[in-house]
C-alpha cells in the first residue's frame, strides 16, 4: 500500500505530541485581536499561549477568525504534492465555516495540477477537539492497512458516531458570536444556568438541556457520554478544555472512575473555537451509538 498524508487545520485542538506521532500536518488559521494584534494559530499555541489569549477575553479583548481561503489551501497543500504525497484532508465542519467548500475548490485546481495524485477531502462534521479525535482515529485507519479510499469512506460513514458534549462558564460569548439571544444570555448568567451543548449531525452547534450551576454541568457530561459511548475498553477518550485545565484534570478523574475506558487525554481549544467560547469551556468526546443520547 502507497502511504498517504493525513492532514487537519488548527481547529483540531488537539495536542502536538499526537500530531507529530502521527506525523500529521496541520494548516494554521488566522485570528485578529481587537487590541491590534494578530497571529496565525496553530496546535502548538507557538504564537500566542493560552492562557494569554484568555486572559486577554477575560479583559476584555475580542478576537475575530477567518476562514482558510482557497488561495492560502493552494499555498499550503502544493508543495506536499509537488513532493509526491496522496493526500487525506480531515476539514472543519462545514456546520460552523465555509472553510470546506473553500477546500474542495482548491483540491479541485490541484487535481487538475498534479493529475497523478490522490487528494481527497473529508467534510468532518466535528469541531474543536472533536475533529482532531476523528483525525486520530483516519491516521489509526492508515496504521491499520486502510488505503486512502477505504479509509475516506469508513470516515464518511462513521463521523456521526462521534460524540461531542461540551459546556460553557457562562454564555457572554456565545452572545458575542451570535448563538444566543441578549435575554437568554443574561438570564443564564444571572442564574447560574448551564447550556449543555453539542455537536449535532448537520456539524452546528445545538442544544440539549440546562442545568443549573458549573459543578452539575461537569457531571452532566459524563451521563451523556454513558448514554451513547459503545465499546469504552477500546478507547481512548478526550476532553478539551479552555483555560480551565483544574477542572479537567478532575474531570479525567471522575470520568476514569466511572468509565472503563483505556485512558483520558486532556487536550487545549485554541482560539479559533475558544474565542466564541469563552475561558471555561470544557468538552467531553468518544465513539458510540450517535450524536444526540
Amino acid at each position: 500500500m502507497k502511504e498517504y498524508l493525513i492532514v487537519t487545520d488548527a481547529t483540531c485542538d488537539m495536542n502536538q505530541d499526537i500530531l507529530e506521532h502521527y506525523h500529521m500536518p496541520v494548516i494554521p488559521m488566522n485570528v485578529v485581536m481587537t487590541d491590534g494584534r494578530s497571529f496565525q494559530h496553530y496546535p502548538d499555541f507557538r504564537n500566542f499561549s493560552a492562557h494569554d489569549f484568555y486572559q486577554a477575553l477575560e479583559n476584555g479583548a475580542f478576537a475575530s477568525t477567518s476562514q482558510i481561503t482557497p488561495a492560502e489551501y493552494l499555498d499550503f497543500f502544493r508543495p506536499l504534492l509537488a513532493d509526491g504525497n496522496d493526500i487525506l484532508y480531515i476539514c472543519f465542519t462545514s456546520g460552523m465555516s465555509n472553510t470546506y467548500n473553500n477546500a474542495v475548490m482548491a483540491a479541485d485546481d490541484l487535481r487538475q495540477e498534479f493529475p497523478d495524485r490522490k487528494f481527497v477531502v473529508i467534510d468532518s462534521l466535528c469541531a474543536c477537539g472533536g475533529e482532531g479525535v476523528f483525525a486520530v482515529k483516519a491516521a489509526e485507519n492508515r496504521e491499520a492497512g486502510m488505503s486512502l479510499e477505504e479509509n475516506a469512506a469508513w470516515l464518511t460513514e462513521n463521523r456521526l458516531k462521534l460524540a461531542h458534549y461540551f459546556t460553557v462558564g457562562n454564555l457572554t460569548y456565545l452572545y458575542r458570536g451570535g448563538r444566543v439571544n441578549a435575554a437568554t444570555c443574561k438570564i443564564s448568567n444571572v442564574l447560574d444556568i448551564k447550556p449543555m451543548l453539542y455537536v449535532g449531525n448537520t456539524g452546528a452547534i445545538e442544544m440539549l438541556s440546562v442545568v443549573r450551576g458549573r459543578k452539575a454541568s461537569l457531571r452532566k457530561l459524563i451521563s451523556l457520554t454513558e448514554q451513547t459511548i459503545r465499546n469504552p475498553e477500546d478507547q481512548i477518550l478526550y476532553i478539551s478544555c479552555t483555560d480551565c485545565m483544574d477542572e479537567a484534570k478532575q474531570l479525567r478523574r471522575d470520568v476514569l472512575a466511572k468509565i472503563p475506558c483505556r485512558d483520558v487525554i486532556i487536550t487545549t481549544v485554541g482560539p479559533v473555537v475558544g474565542t466564541h467560547t469563552g475561558p471555561s469551556h470544557m468538552c467531553l468526546f468518544s465513539w458510540g451509538t450517535g450524536r444526540r443520547p
